[in-house]
């Protein structure tokens, strides 16, 4: 049989930090909670858990970046809501964002994870922060934990 790397979902003594948006904060509070309480049901303690909170959606990745180089978090959850709207706005937000996000992991071998909604609606974004579609920011927190799991077992493997 292969070796299998695979993370789980047992939090241990993490560290971890969140970045959220104010702007659509109606659903962004909705996305803090779901993470808030997903590490606070996998063991981690309110005084490993920071938040920082920014403007909008394209303020967070510098702040994400930081907290990620700064070797005090074994993982960073964004979270933001970017709501279409009758303009193009929101291409000019979502894509530098979520490129920018995704560098901040890549140049920290930190996790740093998605949970940013980008919907036509805010019915669609409200589906997404609790509704019918669950809860992004709960889904953002538990990809954090496997993600920290599953780097762990790849430096005990000497990857």
């Amino acid at each position: 049989m292969p070796n299998l790397l695979d993370g789980n979902l047992l939090a241990g003594d993490i560290h971890v930090a969140i970045v959220v948006s104010r702007f659509n904060d109606l659903v962004t509070d909705r996305l803090l909670a779901g993470a808030i309480d997903t590490f606070r049901r996998h063991g981690v303690a309110d005084n490993r858990i920071t938040v920082v909170r920014v403007p909008g959606a394209f303020e967070i990745p510098l702040p994400a970046k930081r907290l990620a180089e700064s070797g005090k978090f074994n993982a960073v959850v964004c979270l933001g809501a970017v709501i279409q709207g009758e303009t193009s706005h929101h291409e000019y937000i979502n894509h530098p964002m979520a490129s920018a996000i995704m560098q901040a992991s890549l140049s920290s071998g930190v996790p740093v994870t998605f949970g940013v909604l980008t919907c036509s609606s805010m019915e669609q974004a409200l589906d997404r922060a609790g509704g019918k579609a669950g809860n992004k920011g709960i889904e953002a927190s538990l990809a954090a934990i496997e993600s920290i799991n599953l780097l762990t077992q790849m430096t005990s493997h000497g990857i």
